[in-house]
């Protein structure tokens, strides 16, 4: 007999099931390849992230001996005088740059090359002391921003984070995926008890559910200082004419160093933007004094940091770097005249040079104050959690001996089109891309293996 009209939808509704368990099974697969290699860092990378969002604070706290000091009705003591001092404490550095207390309590900062190594000397603006003397790589923050990055490790591992952060986006979307309500159970639930493994999936969901948006926010904001993407999206705006004021530099005489390589708060935009030449003209050379004297009647913002020239072209290169991210400058001066050859300001930066520079500010905290620190700590907090609890997850399904990977549908045509998803995600990030297709063939090998024992 043929089938009924109701046999018909039966039959349909069931293969609709039987064909959205696959593509759920599927795109769990791949959640669970991206949480195998993203979680160990999503700790790492959230617990230095936190660290560094109350930098400032920690500073003053922490490291007041050497931040700190008190205020004084005297006047500070001239730059020159401090690099001086400076020098007297690392008798064989070389001055690099000066950075200008930040207020009134802040000390003064000089960075002096030693060896291969860089020196920093903190002293008293007021009374040229000396409060400490750190090596650059072994400052507190050094180590967290190196860590941070994973450049505490060289550049191939700062290639690593490019990864994991195209595979923390595959996390978000996946995990979005996942978590869809199907009619099973509510969006937002906590069942059962911690001695469940539902009690931790529904705490994993609700805490991916609002970590996720901070996850792929800071992946995104992220994304722009990576090693390969990051240079790439640099380039492409600035050929554009939407990153850097090439205008600016028309017409200039340029070195072959970049801003980046003298001026560690150059900022994304102007970090490989060569540094200007000055003229030499006969006439004596500038001198620290005037140089930080004309910034200062500049009005750049406290706390700037000064390159000194290298060699007879070079410049004077300050940058201010303020937590109000449309008061970031960069001011070159001649060595010999003291007139600005360049000065660039927010305002003057192309739209997504500027529009990456809002994300990265709101992704350091310093954007909305003290509103802006406490939401991405909590993003930082949430991601911990939500590593934890898929942890846990894992650990209470996992069979005994084996890793429990969740297994592929039997339809293929849904794990090629996955595949295919995931695969167009990677093209969107080429480091995470090349990964997608390592991990693709390990997994083939790994099953071919598993084939030929059984046979």
């Amino acid at each position: 007999m043929p089938p009924t009209l109701s046999g018909t939808a039966g039959f349909t509704a069931a293969a609709l099931r039987v064909s959205r368990d696959a593509v759920y099974r599927a795109v769990w697969r791949w959640h669970f390849y991206a949480g195998l290699l993203c979680l160990p860092f999503l700790v790492l990378l959230s617990t230095t992230g936190a660290l560094y969002l109350f930098k400032t604070e920690i500073n003053a706290n922490v490291f007041a001996h050497r931040m700190v000091v008190a205020p004084s009705d005297r006047p500070p003591l001239g730059p020159d005088r401090l690099i001086f001092n400076a020098m007297q404490a690392v008798p064989d550095g070389n001055p690099l740059s000066y950075t200008e207390p930040a207020g009134p309590t802040a000390s003064a900062l000089v960075t002096l090359a030693e060896g291969g190594a860089k020196i920093l000397v903190y002293l008293d603006p007021y009374t040229g002391d000396v409060l400490d003397r750190v090596a650059a790589d072994r400052e507190f923050f050094g180590i967290v921003r190196g860590l941070h990055s994973l450049t505490l490790f060289g550049t191939a591992a700062n290639a690593l984070i490019e990864i994991i952060a195209g595979f923390a986006i595959i996390l978000v979307v996946t995990g979005a995926y996942l978590w869809w309500p199907r009619g099973q159970a509510p969006a937002v639930s906590l069942r059962a008890t911690p001695r469940r493994r539902v009690w931790w999936r529904d705490l994993h969901a609700t805490t991916g559910l609002f970590a996720g948006a901070g996850l792929l926010f800071l992946a995104l904001t992220g994304l722009p200082w990576s090693v390969w993407w990051g240079q790439e999206l640099r380039a492409w705006s600035n050929r554009a004419g939407l990153g850097q004021p090439t205008q600016l530099w028309a017409g200039k005489a340029v070195s072959t160093v970049p801003m980046g390589a003298r001026l560690d708060s150059a900022g994304w935009a102007l970090e490989d933007a060569k540094m200007p030449r000055s003229a030499p003209s006969g006439t004596p050379t500038l001198g620290i004094d005037r140089a930080v004297a004309t910034l200062r009647d500049m009005a750049l913002p406290g706390g700037f940091e000064l390159a000194l020239p290298l060699g007879e072209t070079g410049v004077y290169a300050a940058s201010a770097y303020p937590r109000d991210v449309t008061s970031q400058r960069m001011v070159s001066l001649d060595r010999y005249s003291g007139q600005p050859i360049l000065d660039v300001r927010f305002v003057d930066l192309g739209p997504v040079a500027r529009a990456i520079q809002y994300g990265i500010g709101i992704h350091k905290g310093e954007f909305w104050g003290r509103a802006n620190q406490l939401a991405m700590l909590a993003f930082c907090l949430a991601t911990i959690l939500l590593s934890v609890t898929a942890a846990v997850m894992w650990w209470k399904r996992r069979p005994a001996g084996r890793l429990g990977t969740p297994p592929w549908p039997r339809d293929r045509r849904v794990v090629a089109t996955v595949t295919g998803l995931m695969l167009g995600l990677g093209a969107l990030f080429p480091l995470t891309g090349l990964a997608i297709l390592a991990l693709l063939g390990l997994d083939l090998a790994t099953q071919g293996l598993r084939s030929a024992a059984r046979t």
